[in-house]
């Protein structure tokens, strides 16, 4: 290591978030519920007709009608937080086949392609699916529920 970096006094300051630490929970209960929230809308437009879109009244048995119903169904429960870890992996796994069905074929980088919030939905999802629904979650009202 250069003796530069050595001589450095490193010092906890605001540059290293931990005043975050007391809200981190409510943290992931708010991109828990604007996650679900948002996915429930891509549910919607397919099948519900709301709000109007090009997507409206996609078939139930097309590939985009399928994941319309994950959409709806685990949406839901990712937004209410009950089945949150099981609901945001399987839409972290939806997200990313969306991605490479839909976008890559495209091309290489997400942002050309037109899938830069298919991976962003894929590893939002997983991260949440990793560390848990945070504070308003049904979940902690489960008995037996680990992760509360």
């Amino acid at each position: 290591m250069p003796a530069f970096v050595e001589k450095i006094q490193w010092r906890p300051s605001m540059l290293d978030l931990n005043f975050l630490n007391p809200v981190r929970e409510w943290i992931l209960a708010a991109a828990r519920i604007m996650f679900g929230l948002l996915l429930l809308e891509h549910g919607t437009i397919k099948h519900l007709n709301f709000p109007e879109h090009p997507m409206n009244a996609v078939t139930w048995f097309q590939l985009s009608g399928v994941a319309g119903i994950l959409e709806l169904v685990f949406g839901t429960l990712l937004a209410v937080g009950l089945f949150a870890r099981l609901s945001a992996f399987v839409l972290s796994g939806l997200a990313a086949c969306a991605y490479f069905i839909a976008y890559a074929p495209k091309g290489f980088f997400p942002f050309l392609n037109g899938g830069e919030s298919a991976v962003i939905y894929a590893f939002g999802l997983l991260v949440l699916a990793a560390y848990g629904p945070g504070k308003l979650a049904l979940d902690s009202l489960r008995p037996g529920a680990k992760n509360k």
